[in-house]
């Protein structure tokens, strides 16, 4: 008998106890608390150990359980890793706070919650973060749409919608690079994918706030702050229209099936070099920013907020988090666990439709219990692997209804970690922006359209066999 082999099949209350323990733990410390989820995974982990130990693993299997789940999640690490330098040197190149400049030009009163959502998508792109988006340039927006008389919900539902855009397109963002590997698809094969909902769901969110905002046409905006951003970016760098290059430089190898690792590295390497013909920094400065990321001084603190980003070291936050939800995930899939609770819920899932249906309200049940974002996306990408695996559905599809719902949803519950940084951020419960965030709440529903119509619902392509051919005597 081989050591892997589980001596019985759990029972449902044997499943239910790590995910009840991850719940509770997770709810109290990051609540009550306001703790990072890394301490609570751990716990539950152990927890989900004990539960293991009594179907019949020992020690051994469930280490190579932990081990084996965290093997499949290197790739979105070194990635991540990656990602940390590119963001430094785009920041130090001048690469991204010429985005921010040209985005903050398109501002004008008649089209502002629109401006808004383009503003926000293009930093939030630029970035991978929706955090900094909404922190640095959501406030100023906050602050212009005061003036203009223009109701704070509405604002920060655009600004929302937009931070979170580029939360789940861009490939710097942390969740676009985890919901593919839970999932097993590419980075790049993901971002593709997920424009086929996204893009008919931005559409309507660029309409709905034309007609939300036509009734503030006419009224003059307040400039000063805007100016006072773009002053203290044009003192800090060298803005020109050549520093856009190396994004799309990045755009285009994503179109071209380039890998993610030298793609996104290219775009690094691009980074350094327009940092040194541009913003003329030397070989000393790019090492230090690539590893420890920019620090912005121009003595402006929403510019400084936000420019003070990147390098490796930056995403070691979200790495060690990566690595203690793979070591419960890990746990939960080689006791069986996974397989007992989806198992549970495929029953009422008999069609594609009601597949993508039961993930993506899995996701937004997890943002729900588990106040975190990442959970959102490992939990259930792990639950469902399977189930569209037997149905011949590329992993593409998982991956792109995690991050339908689990991206999407997370800052609309006011007790998730990313609704608790809105709201602190921009000013407004999350409870008043959630009817205006309209991306977010659209897209999850286009997302389950598709799987019920099969729109774009891609079937992992099998290779046909080849015929032998016969052999002369």
């Amino acid at each position: 008998m081989e050591s892997g082999h589980l001596k019985r099949k759990p029972k449902m209350w044997e499943a239910l106890i790590p995910v009840v323990s991850l719940v509770v733990i997770l709810s109290i410390s990051i609540i009550k608390f306001q703790a990072s989820p890394h301490i609570p995974l751990v716990i539950s982990a152990i927890i989900a150990a004990f539960m293991a130990l009594k179907v019949g693993l020992k020690w051994e299997d469930i280490e190579k359980g932990i081990i084996d789940t965290i093997g499949m999640s290197m790739q979105a690490i070194i990635i991540l890793m990656i990602i940390g330098t590119v963001i430094g040197a785009w920041i130090l190149s001048g690469t991204v706070p010429a985005m921010i400049y040209y985005g903050l030009k398109v501002l004008s009163p008649g089209i502002f919650l629109a401006a808004t959502l383009i503003i926000c998508s293009i930093v939030s792109l630029a970035t991978g973060s929706s955090w900094t988006t909404a922190g640095t340039v959501g406030i100023a927006l906050i602050g212009v749409g005061q003036g203009l008389g223009i109701p704070s919900p509405m604002v920060a539902g655009a600004v929302i919608s937009g931070a979170y855009f580029g939360d789940k397109m861009s490939p710097l963002s942390d969740t676009t690079n985890l919901a593919p590997a839970m999932a097993g698809a590419t980075l790049f094969d993901h971002v593709r994918h997920m424009i086929y909902t996204t893009g008919p769901s931005y559409i309507i969110s660029l309409i709905v706030y034309l007609i939300l905002g036509s009734k503030f046409s006419g009224r003059q905006l307040d400039v000063q702050r805007i100016n006072e951003i773009l002053n203290a970016l044009s003192s800090q760098f060298n803005i020109n229209l050549w520093l856009l290059i190396p994004p799309v430089v990045v755009i285009i190898m994503v179109v071209k099936k380039v890998p993610a690792i030298p793609g996104l590295l290219s775009g690094t390497v691009l980074g350094c070099i327009f940092a040194v013909i541009f913003q003329n920094k030397g070989f000393g400065d790019i090492l230090s920013v690539l590893n420890d990321g920019y620090v912005s001084e121009t003595g402006f603190k929403l510019v400084d907020d936000l420019l003070t980003r990147g390098g490796l070291q930056s995403m070691m936050y979200t790495v060690s988090l990566i690595l203690c939800a793979m070591a419960f995930g890990g746990i939960m899939e080689k006791a069986g666990f996974l397989e007992v609770l989806a198992e549970k819920l495929l029953s009422f899932s008999d069609s594609t439709g009601a597949l993508v249906t039961a993930t993506i309200f899995s996701s937004i049940f997890t943002n729900i219990v588990a106040g975190d974002q990442y959970l959102s996306i490992v939990i259930p990408g792990r639950m469902f692997k399977k189930a569209f695996d037997k149905k011949g559905l590329h992993p593409k599809n998982l991956s792109r209804c995690l991050e339908d719902a689990g991206t999407l949803t997370s800052p609309l519950v006011p007790w998730n970690t990313c609704g608790a940084f809105m709201m602190g951020a921009l000013g407004v419960h999350p409870f008043a922006y959630l009817p205006y965030a309209v991306l977010n709440l659209v897209n999850p529903l286009v997302s389950i359209f598709y799987g019920f119509t099969g729109i774009t619902m891609e079937k992992v392509k099998v290779e046909p066999k080849k015929e032998s051919s016969p052999v002369n005597v």
